[in-house]
């Protein structure tokens, strides 16, 4: 099976009349020259792109949504990494199907971000990470590159983290989870082979894994619906707050956005014809719909399970199931009626527990093949970011090596000197690591799509500029309150100072950012000296190394 059959079509990089300057009548922007591309064209991904039919005349036709369909679906993976499916069973556990409003809503918000991201890469011919090259000053830049790349890494950290607990309840502990941690450096090889035979069957596996819990738990269907569909949460206190919180953190992830910008480059779309180009926006929307509505669905499995089973749970009680079962796990939980606390590795234990050991062993399936199928998209995030901030370009085979090498380090260490209770923790730093990192998309997607000189016709109007900037303002405040919780926990005095000092840094970075955002969105006051500004102009205004 080849990567044309798990993204339907394939990706590639710009076809060559793309590479030179080029300008129209929908977009003021065009991807920079380089004579030394144009010499020898280098290409990390696909040589040819789709083909869109052009032979319908019908408002809406299945053929032309097959030919998009692919960039959504590789993106919405993203949804369903380890980290996604730690914070879903979490949210169950702690506060049964009251929460499911929240993932609904968190979903939808990253639908819409998705919409966004998809515009701009359709309308522009580049991908967020070239316009922020091309807009933001050198300094800036870099500190928004090395923004982006620290929340890939955190991301590809999660993979190797629940992969490595997969590989150590498949081996029912003699595989232990430093040796798991090593073996996930075979993720570039996979990964490899995967990108040429097919990532459809290791997400396969995923669906097919939580549907089977799903069926085997038999949740309340009534609850369910109740949870998702009413927005209230009753009898929660701090525990359930902080778990709505992460679940906004773990859904909505910054390098998705700069992923999806750049997938849909892969569409051969005249982008001198509006139609075409409006046309384009309409099937990509529709397909990532139908892509999240997937990926929904399957968290919603997740939650369903650890909801109908686990909720109210104490130790006592797990305990007691796992001592009928005769489970070599039974020291995790202490004969004592605190309530039952789970995450990825606690999680399969007790499912093996309860439910038998089938189901443990299907839940370490489907978590490992959670982790492969989610290095794609990390690595193609990276790729992306990579090139379009700094113009440099590495194969896939370099790239995916680079950022599982930094990932594997820090796991290690603390796979070899701690426990398995420390490595799942890593989890929730790492869920804060890239809830800090989410203004570092939102804000410049939200900015680049609200300018009529790079998007023309196709800029965001006045009520998607409110409703943006209160989405991005309401996420960015839900995960700055995550952050704080989890700094506060840490009761450390020392640990105290060093984050204040890190926050005021950070808070200027975010500001300097907003500030172009507002210029954007037609705030008129405030364009002193902006690079941003939403008169029709071009939008480089200094000569670059890469312009012909």
């Amino acid at each position: 099976m080849t990567i044309k059959t798990i993204l339907f079509y394939s990706l590639s990089e710009d076809s060559p009349q793309d590479n030179g300057v080029q300008t129209n009548q929908y977009s003021s922007i065009s991807p920079p020259a380089s004579p030394v591309a144009q010499e020898e064209p280098f290409s990390t991904y696909f040589e040819d792109k789709v083909h869109i039919p052009e032979d319908v005349s019908q408002v809406f036709s299945f053929r032309k949504l097959w030919a998009f369909t692919g960039p959504g679906f590789l993106m919405s993976i993203a949804y369903l990494d380890p980290g996604n499916i730690e914070s879903d069973l979490q949210s169950g556990a702690k506060a049964g199907f009251k929460l499911l409003w929240v993932l609904l809503g968190a979903t939808i918000i990253g639908l819409l971000l998705q919409r966004l991201a998809a515009r701009l890469g359709v309308v522009t011919g580049m991908h967020l990470a070239e316009v922020c090259n091309r807009q933001y000053p050198t300094v800036p830049r870099i500190i928004l590159w090395m923004m982006v790349e620290l929340a890939i890494i955190g991301s590809d950290m999660q993979e190797v983290i629940g992969c490595a607990i997969a590989l150590n309840l498949l081996s029912v502990g003699r595989i232990p989870l430093w040796a798991g941690v090593l073996i996930t450096i075979t993720d570039t090889f996979v990964f490899l082979f995967l990108d040429k035979y097919g990532n459809l069957k290791l997400s396969l596996i995923v669906t097919v894994s939580n549907i089977f819990q799903y069926v085997l738990v038999k949740p309340n269907q009534a609850e369910l619906l109740k949870g998702m569909f009413l927005p209230y949460c009753a009898g929660c206190g701090p525990v359930q707050l902080e778990q709505a919180v992460g679940i906004v953190g773990a859904v909505i992830m910054p390098h998705n956005i700069y992923l999806h910008s750049a997938l849909v480059k892969s569409r051969d779309i005249d982008r001198k014809n509006k139609k075409e180009v409006k046309e384009a926006n309409k099937y990509f929307f529709i397909e990532s719909t139908i892509a999240l509505f997937i990926s929904f669905l399957i968290n919603v499995f997740v939650v369903a399970v650890f909801a109908q089973a686990f909720y109210n749970k104490t130790n006592a009680d797990v305990n007691e199931s796992c001592n009928k079962t005769g489970s070599p796990h039974t020291d995790l939980f202490p004969l004592n009626n605190n309530t039952l606390e789970v995450d990825i590795y606690k999680g399969g234990v007790v499912l093996g527990c309860v439910f038998g050991p089938a189901a443990l062993y299907i839940w370490a399936i489907g978590i490992l093949a959670a982790g492969q199928s989610s290095t794609m998209t990390g690595t193609y995030s990276g790729q992306f970011v990579m090139e379009g901030f700094l113009n440099l370009r590495w194969s896939r085979f370099a790239r995916v090596l680079l950022t599982r090498s930094i990932a594997i380090t820090p796991t290690l260490l603390v796979a070899i000197f701690q426990d398995v209770q420390h490595l799942t923790g890593m989890n929730d730093f790492l869920n804060v690591l890239q809830s800090m990192q989410l203004p570092f998309a939102l804000i410049p997607i939200l900015t680049f799509t609200s300018l009529t000189s790079i998007m023309n016709d196709f800029a965001n109007g006045l009520v998607w500029k409110i409703s943006g900037g209160i989405v991005i303002l309401v996420v960015c405040a839900i995960n700055m309150y995550f952050v704080v919780v989890y700094v506060t926990s840490l009761n450390s005095v020392l640990l105290y100072v060093f984050a204040a000092l890190l926050t005021v840094a950070y808070l200027c970075f975010v500001g300097y950012l907003a500030w172009h955002c507002l210029v954007a969105l037609g705030v008129s006051c405030l364009d002193f000296g902006s690079r941003v500004s939403n008169r029709p102009a071009v939008l480089i205004e200094e000569p670059s190394e890469y312009d012909s």
